[in-house]
């Protein structure tokens, strides 16, 4: 029954995680139809707006050539050809196809105007073609394209005879009679081989001088019309953004003028950018007009699919998930909380356990004071022997030695009262929770493992400690405490590298003795013996790693009446040039923590130098290997040489 009640309490709560979820997601998409509705309205608007400027502007260039003929009267072809050329308009405002003046010829005048033409086209440069009037037609008066900028490309309509169509003949007529601009419908310009659709906007021209009030006035003044021509698809890609066509169709259809306007048919379409087969979005179409000089257009826009106007599944699919995820952890956690509850009286039941772990934890803790003690009066010692050894000169060094093994003991001392003064403070912790009756099982369990945590680093440390007072016996051990007596060097070799039998087989390590025989010295066997089981220790340490057949050659011989030379090398990983000014150094090792002191080659140093009465040398390079050269008399002296830095010398390094 408890569990069933868990698990209805977990579904409600992803149910209503679910619920909000939805919610959420239903905002999202209709922020981003907002927000994809303004965009697509903004730039509908701007293509509406810039084509209705870019049109205004080539409207009063005719203006402009209105003008020019009201000023001069009448204008010539060089006149006409200098004036559009300083307008530039096919750098500054590219997307036209020509402009044109289109001159009123009388039935009776039409001859002697093409003589006139003809005329100048003879007497030019050539680069005007020859002039005709066509199609040839009988009318009372013709509508003749006089003036044609730029004449490349626009070489058909040069000579054309308006009067010939009647779209264009209707235009005219309504331009001379209204005053005004006024525009073709859908019209195929005979300059163009391509066949696309175009338009032509006209603005009347008037004598010099003459009323042009009424209708009757304005035809009896008129002498011509000045034009613009246009292909659509030209002028609509010049005017919109090419990046904007990508997402956006376009279709422009000429609907007539205000008095009676056309129907949108296929035949009055002007513009259509839509790829054969392109889909749009149904939603995502909009309707506008453009008045274009006594014309009216209708724009349909519609948005392309894949475009920025569709929309984008990745926000709500993102929140969707996101919710679902959350729901299902919010429902875990109340299933969890509701469990965790259960354990509370399983803890109750490891009361009497706990009872003993602190009584233990206190027993330990004295444990740890009294080890504490113990180590603070070693230190004391070890302070008393560092002034007695600087006092007797035994070693001059021996100030730095001490000062190095009280850092080093300094170390495990403070991390074991470091860590008795943390478990204290943990033990007094936890009698405050368990006298508060709150504790729980994994409180306990990780009490528990902090404790065997910090006795396992108190453990660690004053086993550290024990090897570091040991070591300095070794070191500060009285020189002349071994007895000195007459024996064979071979023996001692042989003698020490027996105790090492086991450790040598262990590394299978290969032993080379090459000691001259009967080479009997006067001198200190426990010594010699010393400085052998340093040297062999040091190289199983440091000088064998990786090595699957290590070899070390020990030779010794009389070199000259009353010195020997005795030689340890191995053929081992060998030292850096830093490593081998340091290795008599006490306290120096690349193996701190890892089982090395750093005293091992200072009491071979300490030994050789000072009870044996010699010098010791030492040569090594990384992956050669390490020799360690001894001269010393086949008489020990009588007296230790304590002076080692002063009348001995630092060793010779190689």
């Amino acid at each position: 029954m408890f569990k069933d009640q868990i698990r209805t309490h977990g579904l409600l709560a992803f149910a209503v995680g679910i619920c909000i979820t939805v919610w959420t997601c239903f905002i999202v998409v209709e922020a981003q139809d907002a927000q994809i509705r303004g965009n697509f309205a903004r730039d509908t608007e701007k293509v509406a707006t810039d084509t209705s400027v870019r049109l205004r502007t080539y409207f009063d260039v005719l203006l402009s050539l209105k003008g020019l003929f009201a000023v001069t009267g009448e204008v010539d072809r060089k006149q006409f050809e200098r004036f559009v050329q300083q307008l530039r308009l096919a750098e500054r405002y590219p997307g036209f196809r020509a402009i044109q003046f289109v001159r009123a010829v009388p039935d009776a005048e039409l001859e002697a105007f093409t003589a006139d033409v003809r005329g100048e086209s003879g007497a030019g440069t050539g680069s005007m073609p020859a002039f005709d009037v066509h199609p040839t037609l009988q009318s009372d008066e013709h509508f003749i394209i006089e003036f044609n900028e730029p004449m490349k490309g626009n070489e058909n309509a040069f000579g054309l005879d308006l009067a010939s169509l009647p779209p264009q003949l209707q235009s005219v007529h309504a331009a001379r009679d209204s005053g005004k601009i006024v525009a073709t419908g859908r019209t195929m310009l005979v300059q163009d081989s391509s066949r696309h659709p175009g338009f032509v906007a006209r603005a009347p021209i008037y004598r010099q001088n003459m009323p042009v009030d009424t209708l009757e006035q304005r035809r009896a003044a008129f002498i011509g019309v000045v034009a613009i021509v246009f292909r659509v698809d030209h002028l609509m890609r010049e005017v919109i953004e090419p990046s904007l066509l990508e997402h956006i169709a376009l279709r422009i259809v000429d609907t007539g003028d205000s008095a009676t306007p056309l129907p949108a048919t296929p035949e009055n379409t002007l513009f259509d950018s839509a790829a054969p087969g392109g889909l749009s979005l149904s939603k995502r179409v909009a309707l506008g007009h453009i008045g274009v000089a006594q014309r009216h257009w209708l724009v349909q826009y519609s948005a392309l699919v894949g475009s920025r106007y569709s929309r984008d599944f990745t926000p709500p699919v993102l929140v969707g998930a996101a919710g679902i995820l959350i729901s299902a952890l919010i429902a875990a956690l109340l299933v969890a909380s509701r469990r965790s509850r259960t354990l509370a009286g399983r803890l109750r039941a490891t009361l009497v356990e706990q009872r003993a772990s602190l009584a233990e934890l206190e027993q330990q803790k004295a444990h740890v004071e009294l080890a504490h003690g113990d180590l603070s009066s070693v230190l004391e010692t070890l302070k008393q022997a560092q002034a007695s050894l600087i006092t007797s000169e035994k070693l001059a060094s021996l100030g730095a030695l001490v000062a190095g093994i009280a850092h080093e003991l300094n170390t495990p001392i403070g991390n074991s009262l470091l860590t008795a003064t943390t478990l204290s403070d943990m033990v007094n912790e936890f009698e405050k929770k368990y006298a508060d009756g709150g504790i729980k099982r994994s409180a306990l369990e990780a009490h528990m493992a902090d404790t065997r945590l910090a006795c396992g680093i108190m453990a660690s440390s004053l086993s550290r400690a024990a090897d570091l007072i040991t070591s300095f016996k070794q070191v500060s051990v009285d020189q002349t405490s071994d007895k000195r007596r007459s024996f064979e060097l071979g023996d001692v070799v042989r003698d020490t590298l027996a105790t090492f039998a086991a450790q040598l087989r262990r590394a299978n390590c290969r032993i080379e003795v090459d000691v001259a025989p009967k080479l009997v010295l006067d001198s200190y066997p426990g010594g010699i013996g010393q400085v052998l089981s340093n040297l062999i220790n040091n190289a199983l340490l440091h000088a064998f790693q990786g090595e699957a057949s290590p070899k070390i050659v020990i030779s010794a011989r009389e070199i000259e009446q009353g010195q020997v030379m005795l030689n340890f090398s191995d053929d081992g990983v060998g030292m850096t040039q830093k490593t081998l000014h340091q290795v008599f150094d006490p306290f120096f090792t690349t193996k701190m923590g890892q089982g090395g002191s750093g005293l091992g080659m200072n009491i071979v140093y300490n030994v050789v130098t000072g009870i044996l009465g010699g010098s010791i040398g030492i040569a090594s390079t990384p992956g050669n290997g390490t020799s360690v050269t001894i001269m010393m008399p086949k008489h020990a002296p009588d007296q230790p040489m304590v002076d080692v830095a002063g009348r001995l010398g630092r060793p010779e390094l190689a």
